[in-house]
């Protein structure tokens, strides 16, 4: 269980959750023609498939892992310390660079697996970038939260990097042939890369408000330490309302003739961002703020579970 909780194992499993929802819901059903009605043009096989869900879990469990160890003086304070309690500095070391290696050792794998070696970078990259986060960035107010919400929205991303970019070249015959239908379908996972993106730069922003009297102690120069827990709520009250704004005019403009997709939409997405609007105008306890926080992944999974009311909306539409 220390090993587990450590690797924040409940993200690592909206993670993977995640990416297999896009893939076996909206991929699979959006890359079915007429053009091609026993094959689509998804590049990888189940078993790659799983590999890269796995290497993406890998390398965010690694963040996990090199966070806490360098975070092990906050962490005290806030009385959540992990390492060097009950697993020592040398086991979290051991195991972040195993699941390193396991993870840019599979990208590596798949990338020639592709057809596409440099797309290798990008696992090395990622694992650089939360190394350098925990090092450095999470230091720099909002340059932190700002990175790690990029990071996390890149695990819906990569599935399209890995799983369509592979088949979109001239002169194959599945790419001329599906051409705007395999753009609309990249477009889409971007769409849902921003609102991840969104949702996770607020949650950043909370939790670190929620850190603000640890963070203070140790030295880490986070908005909230540096503007106070007011102000930094009040910045947060105002950015709150970028999505509901987004996500009503995307409706509007894309599904409107769905009505249980708007439904949906209006009751599980857009109506607890607006709870939390309403309530991150007045929070002021830690409570307040800890539960905050998890309104914020309760609706990131219920956005993200929104690809599934889509998927069906669209293909059942008549």
């Amino acid at each position: 269980m220390k090993f587990l909780k450590l690797i924040r194992v409940q993200n690592l499993a909206m993670i993977a959750f995640m990416q297999y929802l896009f893939r076996y819901t909206f991929m699979k059903a959006g890359t079915y023609t007429e053009l091609t009605p026993t094959y689509n043009f998804l590049a990888l096989s189940h078993l790659q498939f799983f590999l890269l869900v796995l290497a993406t879990v890998c390398i965010a469990a690694a963040g996990y892992v090199i966070n806490d160890i360098l975070d092990q003086e906050t962490d005290a304070i806030a009385k959540k310390r992990i390492v060097g309690v009950t697993i020592t500095e040398t086991t979290a070391y051991n195991l972040y660079v195993g699941l390193n290696v396991i993870g840019v050792g599979i990208g590596f794998y798949l990338s020639n697996a592709i057809n596409k070696p440099s797309f290798a970078t990008l696992f090395i990259l990622t694992a650089a970038l939360l190394y350098i986060y925990s090092t450095t960035l999470k230091q720099i107010a909002v340059v932190g939260n700002i990175v790690i919400a990029l990071i996390t929205s890149f695990s819906i991303l990569i599935i399209g990097i890995f799983d369509l970019v592979p088949s979109t070249h001239e002169g194959n015959m599945l790419w001329e042939g599906n051409k705007e239908q395999m753009k609309q379908v990249f477009s889409i996972l971007t769409d849902y890369a921003i609102f991840a993106f969104l949702i996770n730069l607020l949650r950043e922003l909370v939790k670190d408000v929620e850190d603000t009297d640890a963070d203070y102690a140790a030295g880490i120069a986070t908005l909230p330490v540096l503007i106070g827990k007011n102000r930094t709520m009040k910045i947060i009250f105002v950015l709150s309302i970028v999505p509901i704004v987004l996500l009503a005019y995307y409706l509007n403009k894309n599904l409107y003739m769905y009505d249980y997709v708007v439904y949906y939409a209006l009751l599980f997405i857009i109506a607890p961002l607006l709870f939390f609007t309403i309530k991150s105008w007045s929070a002021k306890t830690q409570k307040e703020f800890h539960n905050l926080s998890t309104l914020l992944k309760v609706i990131l999974f219920l956005g993200i579970l929104s690809i599934w009311v889509i998927t069906y909306a669209t293909t059942h539409h008549a």
